[in-house]
Parts: C-alpha cells; structure tokens; sequence
C-alpha cells in the first residue's frame, strides 16, 4: 500500500485523487471516470476492524466491509448469508459448533484463503491479550478442528448470539500468515483482507482510497476506485455534493436533504435504519439520585425534536430496543411530563432557582441535528431545574472514554444494532461488566446476568423485556428516537439503502 502526504496526494490532481475538488458542478460523473467519491461523516483511526474502539465503531462498517469480509454476510434488509463461512450452526444439544468454509478465495496479495485463516481469527478474537473489544463472545466456543473445508468447536459457554456476531462487529476474518509475519504496525501500513475494494492509499483526516478486486468471489464491483473523503461536519458534506466534489454522502441535515433530493441532478431516501439516539448516564454525581435521574427523561419531548429539529425523520422510543429489535415492548412507556419532572426535582431539593447541574457529552455533525438536539434537551431541562453544562467531542474521544468509564454524568451517542438483539442493544449498553457500559450496580447486572447463557428463546425475550421495564422505571438512561438515515446522491447513481446504516460502495451502481 502506497500512504502519501497531503501535499503529496493534493499533487496527484483532481482527475487522480479528490475528485473534482476544485471544480464546479460540471464534472465527469462518477459512471464515466469509473471513481466513486464518498463524503464520509467519521474518520478512519484504525485498518484493524478486530481490536481495540474502532473495532466497535458502527459507522466505520461501512469501509471494513469494503475490504474485509465477514465469517457471515448480511444483506442491506438485514438478513444473513453466506459470507467466507457457506453454512454454519450448533448439534441438536448446542455443545457443539460447526461452520463450512468457502473454497476458491483469496487474499488481496495473491495467497489462498484458508480453514486455518478462519480458526485463527476465532482464537485471536477470542484471546484476551489480543484487545477485542468482543472477547467475552468470541471466547464461548474453541477448541477447534479442521476436517477439509468444515470446521468444528466445542461450546465452552453456550452464547445464543454467536453466530449473529459473525456478521456484526469485530466480525472479521484477517489473514494468518500475513499478519503474523508483518504484525500489527505492519498490517497498519499495509492491511489486506479478501473484500471487494484493495487499499490503494491513505492519509489519516483525510481520505481513503480503494481500488476494485478483480477477483473478488462476489464478482467485480461497479466502480475501479473509490474514494472515501473524511468530512465530518454535515454542512461541509453537503458542500461536497453541490460542488460536485463528491458523489454520494449521508448523515446530513434533514433540511438540506428535503432542499436538494428532488432538484435536478440529485436523488435521496432516507430509510429507517438500525440505529437508535440514546444519553448515556453515567452512575457518578447527580446520577445516583433516582429523581434527577426520571427528571431528565420526563422533561424531554422526544415527539418535538422528532418533528421540528429532524422534519418527521424518526421514531420517538423509550427503550433501547427499537421497533426492529427482537425484544421491542411497546409497553414501555416512560413520556413526556415536565410537571412530574419538577415534582421529582424538588423532591431532592432541586429547582429553577437552585438547578441540579452536570455535564452532557455530545458529537457535532456526527449525526443529523446531534448538537441542536442536546441543545433543546438542554433548554427543556432548565425549564423544570436542571442546568446542564454542553461538551462537544469528536466520536473516537467518546469511545475512548467509554471503554474507560470515564464519560461525564450524561453522554449522547448513537447505538447500531444490525443484527437487532437485545444483548447487542440493552445488553452491552448496560450490563457493568461490558466495556461499553458506563452504568454499573449491582441490581441491574444481576437481572442481566443469567440472560447471557439462557437457551430457551422465549425465556430468554422475556427476560431482555422484563430488564427493559426496569431500566425505563429506573431512569438508567435515556432513549431518544430511532434514526433514518438520509442520503443524497448524484441521479447518475443507483442506491440500496442498508438498513444496517452502513453506506457500503457495493450497495452503489451506476443508474
């Protein structure tokens, strides 16, 4: 892999590198130069998409997709496929896992995609000292043997989303020799995978360039290169697209997509996807009491921000479980009622004149109307007496302090859940034990707890809605609203909408 300077890359020209960017609207369209531009809303810290926070980056997918594969696939309504692994399940008493792997692959340098690829990958996912954020998954089942192309395990610890997980984060099958003799820092330079794009160049804050697979066992992809340009802010993507600097982008804001879908030259959907908007509350300072705690959620209308700040683009919800999501209980209803929110207040010696305060995390441009929506959440919540300091941070400084439990008392985030089961939602999102919660007591982990492990099915939904109505009496934290994602496009484009969120250049053919 080729890494440039900025200067370096700049250098290349237009035609070469960022496309049309400083040029008008009147640009080769993306059919005829055979480049797709993506104007990207989240950087790229890491080409490993098995260790460490990027690993569990939702809106990272998208380019991990691009150049790895995953054990299982799944298509843009969600449903599983064959990925590098063909067929796959548990023996009839789940002691047992067994997986078939696709012959005839390989790798992006020419060398033949293995068995032992695929059981490496499990043992290095599933090893503690490797950094996968997933461990806890991956290390349910080992003990692994070859037989031709089929692959069996013994189930250490009987997980009922195993399989889910192969088609979801850290999900990803890496090349064994090549890695162990280039090794982490090497594989950073210089990453393969067997994807449908190869890395051409990159240059961190910047941009990433792909060049297509011709032998990619899923057929050629449409475009010989594409370009994911990292821009974060929305208004600076929507730039991109009017300037014709970029192709295609998403996330941006409702309004200028309502603006610019329908005039000429641009088309745009925007579908209801998987992820879901939601405060993280941190069980630190005002936290602790119950009453702030209900405050904060009855005093928000989450109808109002759904309607005036996102124009109709969402679905109010109370739980961490969309309407999608396997454990979704539409009983459970917390609501807006700014009157309760001060009776609770005052009952902890809280007011209008004498606020309970703390700090609230949030992206800005990340997601659609993310700032604008804490800023109203905030002006709601001085209404009823709550005074709320905002911090503004870029999304890897969020996962960073989440994995260290570091996150102020209250936190925006959007929460991905492809695969739309409770453990992958209310789960990881709230059982103390899991690097990506920030709320841990002992009452909530012990309802979670034996979940985990539990092998009848509906026993199991019951107890994931039973921990929902909990949490939601509890107050340990604040839903928001499922998402649509918008994006926008040249009308020289065909685009599948990925339910998963994940805006992947295979998904995007010429019209």
């Amino acid at each position: 892999m080729m890494t440039l300077s900025r200067r370096q890359a700049l250098g290349l020209g237009a035609a070469a590198f960022l496309t049309g960017v400083f040029s008008g609207r009147n640009l080769v369209s993306a059919v005829e130069s055979g480049t797709l531009t993506i104007a990207y809303n989240v950087n790229l810290p890491s080409f490993d998409p098995t260790v460490g926070p990027s690993a569990v980056n939702p809106s990272i997918q998208a380019i991990y997709r691009s150049v790895f594969d995953q054990f299982i696939g799944q298509g843009p309504d969600l449903s599983f496929q064959p990925g590098l692994l063909t067929a796959w399940g548990w023996n009839d008493d789940k002691t047992k896992v067994w997986m078939d792997v696709r012959e005839g692959v390989t790798w992006h340098d020419g060398s033949p995609f293995t068995p032992e690829d695929v059981v490496w990958s499990l043992n290095r996912a599933a090893d503690e000292k490797t950094g996968n954020p997933i461990q806890f998954i991956w290390s349910t089942a080992g003990n692994y043997t070859i037989d031709g192309n089929r692959i069996t395990g013994d189930v250490l610890r009987f997980e009922p989303t195993f399989f889910k997980w192969m088609a979801f984060l850290t999900g990803y099958i890496l090349p064994k020799a090549y890695y162990e003799k280039v090794g982490p820092e090497g594989f950073e330079k210089a990453p393969i995978g067997t994807g449908p794009y190869m890395v051409d160049a990159y240059e961190g804050n910047a941009f990433l360039r792909l060049k297509a697979n011709e032998n990619y066992f899923g057929g050629k992809p449409a475009f010989d290169t594409v370009v994911f340009k990292f821009v974060p802010d929305g208004t600076s993507r929507v730039a991109e697209l009017e300037s014709g600097a970029s192709d295609i982008t998403l996330e941006i804001p409702y309004e200028e997509f309502d603006r610019l879908k329908g005039t000429d030259g641009f088309a745009g959907v925007a579908t209801p996807i998987s992820d879901i908007g939601m405060i993280f509350l941190n069980n630190i300072e005002v936290m602790l009491d119950k009453n702030v705690r209900l405050a904060a959620h009855h005093a928000i209308d989450k109808k109002a921000i759904v309607d005036r700040l996102l124009r109709g683009y969402g679905v109010p919800i109370d739980t961490l479980e969309a309407p999608e999501y396997d454990a979704y209980d539409p009983s459970i209803v917390v609501g807006f009622d700014p009157e309760k929110a001060k009776s609770l207040l005052a009952a902890s010696g809280f007011s209008t004149d004498k606020p309970a305060k703390f700090k609230i995390q949030t992206t800005r441009g990340f997601k659609p109307k993310d700032y604008e929506m804490i800023q109203a959440i905030v002006g709601m919540w001085r209404k009823v007496g709550i005074e709320a300091e905002i911090e503004v941070y870029e999304i890897a400084k969020h996962y960073e302090l989440r994995a260290a439990d570091q996150l102020a008392p209250a936190a925006f985030y959007n929460w991905g859940n492809a695969i739309g089961d409770p453990t992958t939602s209310t789960g990881f999102a709230m059982f103390g034990p899991s690097p990506h919660s920030v709320w841990n007591t002992d009452d909530l982990d012990g309802m979670i707890g034996p979940l985990w492990g539990e092998k009848d099915e509906e026993k199991r939904i019951a107890g994931w809605k039973a921990v929902s109505k909990y949490i939601a009496e509890e107050g340990y934290v604040i839903p928001l609203l499922q998402y649509a994602q918008p994006l926008l496009y040249k009308a020289t484009l065909k685009v599948t909408p990925n339910v998963s969120g994940a805006l992947q250049p295979t998904l995007v053919s010429p019209a």
